[in-house]
């Protein structure tokens, strides 16, 4: 991948004001919303922790415009996961409120949370991904879109939701069954993919950074959405046990993705290493614009390992979305602890 362009790393006012008017949007109705819910209340406590006095969590519903109306907050920080936080529908509102809010903006995360259409994006410029095609469900029950093994997923879903790895077993009858559970019996249109055998890892970008990679060992099966959000089904190897250049390549790789969709704050991008391909052997899967922000999240954990807390982490992001785009060009001195 080579290393990209130098550039000042996240930039951010030295202090935010303590009586900053912030509300955490969490919860809503997606599929993740239980886990966004936790993402949203860690928000609050470490805000209230570091001595924010004007925080207010607000769980989400159809009637949230009224209700970020009657709250005029300074800034929003979008912990929702999923539709329709994640997909550009919650920024365009936030947009037309003219209310800053944290992570990516609404061209960006109509963009990322389409698989289909961040191939578009990011494969012309040398990312690697694995090649696929989008086909109809229903199409399934015919026959194979590719040779076995491959990956089905949701087109616009995220956390591995609805994510089937089909095998040569013929896992799920062959052709598939429609009598057999799976995103083939809940989403209308599913992306397939080649299966990339070898090792699951991810790396953070904060700001204008990537932080680090960590491998992801599910104790049993593959990392789905029970492996993440389940304490004891993963273990995190953070940093990841892997040659330099490897890691190097998948960290320019979460940097350059991050640049090329216009991300903002903290982005996550998934990887499969095939370890018997060295580099070349490097697949960027997807890459999420909203990352969890729970206790088993990676984003905090590599955080961690660069020395920034939790709590810093929070600032760190809500001080980005403050700060006018015309103003970064200069670097300012970052929020610390103490």
């Amino acid at each position: 991948m080579g290393n990209p362009a130098d550039r000042s790393s996240l930039i951010v006012p030295q202090q935010l004001d303590r009586n900053l008017n912030i509300v955490v949007l969490m919860g809503g109705w997606s599929s993740e919303s239980d886990v966004s819910r936790m993402s949203g209340q860690g928000i609050v406590e470490a805000l209230k922790d570091r001595g924010f006095t004007n925080v207010t969590p607000v769980d989400m519903d159809r009637n949230v415009a009224q209700v970020l109306a009657a709250i005029r907050p300074d800034v929003v920080f979008n912990a929702l996961h999923g539709t329709p936080g994640e997909d550009g529908t919650v920024q365009g509102l936030l947009d037309l409120m003219q209310i800053p809010y944290t992570h990516s903006g609404l061209e960006t995360s109509v963009i990322a949370i389409d698989k289909e259409l961040t191939k578009m994006v990011l494969v012309p410029h040398g990312i690697r991904m694995p090649k696929g095609k989008v086909v109809e469900s229903r199409s399934l029950y015919e026959g194979d879109p590719m040779a076995r093994p491959y990956v089905l997923k949701p087109v616009n879903e995220g956390s591995s939701v609805g994510v089937a790895i089909v095998t040569d077993e013929g896992n799920y009858g062959r052709p598939i069954s429609a009598k057999a559970e799976g995103p083939w019996l809940h989403f209308e249109r599913l992306l397939a993919e080649p299966f990339i055998k070898g090792r699951e890892l991810t790396v953070a970008v904060l700001g204008d950074e990537s932080l680090c990679v960590t491998e992801l060992k599910p104790v049993q099966g593959f990392y789905d959405y029970d492996a993440k959000y389940t304490d004891g089904l993963t273990e995190h190897v953070c940093p990841a046990d892997v040659p330099a250049n490897i890691a190097q390549e998948m960290m320019d790789m979460a940097l350059a993705a991050h640049r090329l969709l216009g991300c903002k704050g903290a982005s996550r991008s998934d990887f499969r290493w095939d370890d018997t391909q060295g580099e070349a052997g490097v697949y960027l899967l997807e890459v999420n614009t909203q990352p969890g922000m729970t206790p088993l999240s990676l984003v905090p954990e590599q955080a961690r390992q660069k020395g920034i807390s939790y709590g810093e982490l929070v600032e760190r992001i809500i001080a980005e979305a403050m700060v006018p785009v015309a103003d970064k060009t200069e670097a300012l001195e970052g929020v610390k602890d103490g």
